[in-house]
This record gives structure tokens, sequence and C-alpha cells, in this order.
């Protein structure tokens, strides 16, 4: 076993015995056995670990806690450990367990870099890198009750494929959702980067066939766990939306079109990603085969005894020469980009993943699923960058030609002459990931859903600048503070003054009706479906509002 990762399950180990004493400690003083109570008294306690907050699952009782009246459960199995002999394999189901569960803390992440973010962007992301594991299949729930029915809200983390977890932000947590918007909240892990996306049947055979896609697959399970089991949790299976953004937009626009998983999802969300441009079965056999010669091994055994870091480190190099670089001011990330680039991420092999889902065109599986389609303001903010006016112009001659970033300044300076040089070059010019790109993304992708005559497409533009350090404005992440009402918990982005407080208000109430009903409008709120010729948009701001094709004269000089 690899030596990190015996740590990890050590540590798991060490962790989950001492939740297990501890439950075991509380039974015992209060005379008590497993309870299947379905409401909670916690006599006025913010936080309490009552004999009610047990839920059924079909592998076993799991033991939660509640927290100003919200029942929390973390780190509840889906899947079975995903190391050793098990590594590429589908997902097997964890085995059933005696007793209750502690589903206290959360699971580990999908093994992965750790991250160097500059001090401004951890500050405002409030990020964790959390700790890592191949036992990963995990999702937590957020519930108001185990009893009723109420829709599920199913968010799929960042991080393109290769990185990122259930709480990698303080904004993924669910608990707001529920207290406030009475739904069932549902994060998930998954297998990432070479542990869920490299095709290992060379040496596999048969068996592993699916190993190019079990990241997505892991997805899939997680979805059939929540059909079976979350009615126990207070929650409709028949009423599941999945969402997620960036990275996790992809995966949204991914799954609506694999046929496992129709029928499991009812409304989807893509935020500030999706549509991506896959490879086929013949490049990312050619990837894997490049990645299993460097590595130097002969046998599966031999592969699964790997240590990630070393199968991470190989895969990122072989992939680095394998993928040219795009064109100047291309994506960097999956959107709209015009060639498929090998390496951690899902593969069309005709069997799990048929399509590129919102490439080519919108899946006629998920006809009938309503989705979001939405981006924020400044897609490129890293808190990296400050450009003088000069240094921007360069920058975007050199991505764009002269005449294209003359226009493409000019048009930015014109619609937002309240913003400076650095943050406009955050909509355009500092990364290939900006908000022009993800503008014509999103215009893509909904006029695919409007053009397949079925469920509307709504889109969203998410504009509100945030009070904390400089210029930040609406960085790449920002709206999930909002769309999970959390604006206090996420502070040190938001400032949760009272203009924050009001637009979570107004943003978690729209993704919550959307899980409810599919229609994300509310009171005084009206959101009108999308349509190619007017591209309407909801504007996400202190004044919310519909825009028809907002930025719509400068995104378009990119596409020119």
């Amino acid at each position: 076993m690899p030596r990190s990762d015996s740590r990890n399950r050590l540590r798991l180990n060490r962790r989950q015995a001492l939740l297990s004493a501890s439950a075991g400690v509380a039974a015992l003083a209060g005379g008590a056995s497993s309870s299947d109570a379905k409401t909670v008294n916690t006599a006025g306690a913010s936080c309490s670990t009552p004999r009610s907050a047990v839920a059924n699952t079909q592998y076993g009782k799991v033991r939660g806690y509640v927290e100003e009246g919200v029942l929390t459960f973390k780190g509840v199995p889906y899947g079975a450990n995903t190391g050793g002999e098990n590594r590429w394999l589908p997902a097997k189901s964890p085995r059933r367990w005696d007793g209750e569960y502690p589903a206290l803390t959360y699971g580990a992440n999908c093994p992965q870099r750790l991250h160097n973010w500059t001090s401004e962007q951890t500050f405002l992301y409030q990020w964790t890198d959390g700790w890592q594991s191949e036992d990963m299949l995990k999702v937590n729930i957020w519930t108001p009750s185990l009893s009723g029915k109420r829709p599920v809200m199913f968010y799929i983390h960042g991080g393109g494929f290769t990185f990122g977890s259930a709480y990698e932000l303080a904004s993924q947590d669910g608990a707001q959702l529920a207290r406030h918007h009475d739904v069932v909240s549902v994060t998930v892990n998954h297998r990432l980067n070479s542990l869920g996306f490299l095709d290992v049947s060379l040496l596999g055979g048969a068996a592993y066939e699916d190993s190019v896609n079990v990241g997505m697959t892991d997805l899939v399970a997680a979805l059939r766990w929540v059909r079976e089991n979350i009615a126990n949790f207070g929650g409709d299976p028949g009423c599941v939306m999945i969402y997620g953004q960036s990275g996790g937009g992809s995966k949204v626009t991914t799954l609506l079109g694999m046929p496992s998983a129709e029928g499991l999802i009812h409304r989807a969300s893509a935020q500030s990603g999706g549509g991506g441009n896959p490879p086929g079965a013949e490049e990312s056999r050619e990837y894997a085969k490049q990645v299993i010669a460097e590595l130097g091994v002969k046998d599966m055994a031999a592969l699964q005894k790997v240590e990630w870091a070393r199968l991470n480190q190989v895969s990122n190099a072989v992939a680095a020469r394998m993928n040219p670089p795009g064109p100047p001011g291309s994506p960097t990330l999956a959107p709209g980009t015009a060639r498929p680039r090998v390496g951690s991420g899902p593969t069309v092999d005709g069997r799990i993943i048929t399509m590129r889902s919102f490439f080519d065109a919108a899946p006629e599986i998920s006809r009938n699923v309503p989705v979001l389609f939405g981006s924020v303001s400044e897609e490129g903010n890293s808190m990296l960058s400050r450009p003088t006016e000069a240094e921007w112009m360069a920058t975007l001659t050199r991505n764009y030609g002269e005449a294209k970033a003359r226009a493409i300044a000019e048009g930015l300076k014109k619609a937002h002459p309240e913003k400076s040089i650095r943050t406009l070059s955050y909509m355009c010019g500092s990364s290939g990931l900006n908000t022009l790109n993800m503008r014509n993304n999103v215009t893509r992708m909904a006029t695919m859903k409007y053009n397949q005559k079925g469920a509307p497409a709504y889109a969203w533009y998410f504009t509100w600048q945030s009070p904390m350090l400089e210029d930040a404005g609406a960085w790449h992440t920002a709206e999930l503070a909002f769309c999970f009402d959390n604006t206090k918990r996420c502070d040190q982005g938001t400032g949760n003054g009272p203009e924050a407080q009001a637009l979570a208000k107004k943003m978690a109430t729209a993704w919550a009706n959307f899980a409810r009903t599919g229609n994300p409008g509310q009171p005084g709120l009206k959101w009108e479906p999308f349509e190619p010729a007017h591209a309407q948009t909801m504007v996400f701001d202190n004044n919310c509002r519909m825009v028809d094709d907002p930025e719509g004269a400068v995104r378009k000089l990119l596409l020119a």
C-alpha cells in the first residue's frame, strides 16, 4: 500500500474509531437504542447529537447531528474503497455495516495535487484542500427533516476533472438551503484525474473497459444512491436537480448525455462551464499507452500499486506532450475548445459516453430536463495580475490581433466605465478563462437546448461586485455563496452586508424554485426562458433584472 494512502487510511480508522466510541458512549449514557424518530427537538441548542438524528440507508443506519435545526450527515458511503484491487473498476457497493455509521465529518477527497493559491485567492475563496484517500465515494446530506418529500439539490464540485472536492469551498455547505428553502441538499466526492479517467484495459482486459470513464460512472452511482435512499432523508427521488460550477458544469452536461443517468435527473444547472469537447476512444487509448509505458509497469497488479502522486505526475507530463497549445486567447478549460484534449477527463467511448453533450448538440435523452446556464462577470480573476492599460492592450493584441484588441477594449470600457483596467482584464485578456469566452459558451449551450424544442433553458449572468479587497469583481465561483445562501459563511468574499444578504435570498430562492418546479422565477422577479433571437438573461446584481444578451456586442467580437 502506498505510504501516503496508508497514513490517510490510518487517520480515517482512528477518526472512525473515535466517532464510533463517542456515539456508543452517548447511547449508553442516555440508555437509548437506535431511534427511528422523524422529528428533532434540540431544546434551543445550536448544535446537538440527538438519538433522533439517525437515518436508514440500504447499507445500514447513519448517525448525524443537528445544527440550528438542520439534520446533517457527512461522509455517507455510496461506494466501496476504490484503492488497491478496485482501482479503475466501476464503483462497488459499500459493505453493509452493523450499528450506526458515524456520519459526522466529511470523507476523504480523491488524491490530487495541493494548491498554491495566492493569499488573496485563498482569502476570497476560503479554500481547503482537505485530506486525501482512494476511499472517497461519499455523499453529504443536509435536510430539515427525515420525513416529507422535498426536492433534492445535488451539487457537483469544480476543479475540472482533476482536483477539488465537496467541501473545497465554504460556499458549498448545504445547510442554509435546507434551513431556509425547504430542500434536501447533497454534495458528492468521486474519482478524478488519472484515477478516474485512464484506459487501463491495455493491461487489464475487458474487466477494465469502463476505466476511462469511472470518474463519471461514480457520479451515476451516487445518483442511484440518491434514488434508492434519499426518501429516508425527507427527499423526493423523483425531483432531483444536479448542478455544478466550472468543471462541475462540465460534469453536469456530460451526465445529461449519459444513457446510464437517464431518469435520475429532473433539472440541471451548468455554471461557468459545460459543453466540453472530450476525446474519442482511440485518442485516450494512445494517451494511456504512453502513460503505462513511462511508468514501466507490465501488469495490472503493478499498476494498481503505483503511488498516486507518481501516477499523476506521469499522466500530466504525457498530457502536456500530447496536447498542443490552443490558439491565442482560447479557453484553457473545456468550454468551446476547438480540438479534443487527452488526459484527465471523460472520453467518448461509444458506450458510457456516446456523444459530446452540449458541444455537438443537446442530448435527446434529457430533452425534458430544464436547464439553467450562466456565468459571472470576472471569470478570469485569479488576483494575480495588476496590468496597466498598456500591458492589457499588449495581451489583447497578442491574443486577438491589433484591430480586434482595440475593439474589445473600447467595447468593455464603454459598457463598464466604472471598472478598473485590472477588473476589465479579468473579463478578457488575463487568461484563457475569461468572461467573453464563457458568455459565448452559455449562449451556445442555451441555443442548443432551445433548438431541441423540449424543456426550456434559462440563462443568467452574475455581475455583483465584491466589496472585499480591490478590483475583485465577480470572480470564477463567486456566485456559489449566493445560490447556496451562504454569504454569512463566506463573508471573506462577500462582506455579508445587507445588499449581499438580499441578493443571496433571491438567488437561493431561484435555485430552490427551479429544483422544485423547473421554473426559477419568484414573486417580483419573473424569469423568461431563453430564446436565441433575444438571448434573454437574468442579471443578478443589486438590481436584478432581465437583459437581452448582456455583453452581447463585445462577446461576438471573439467569434468574428
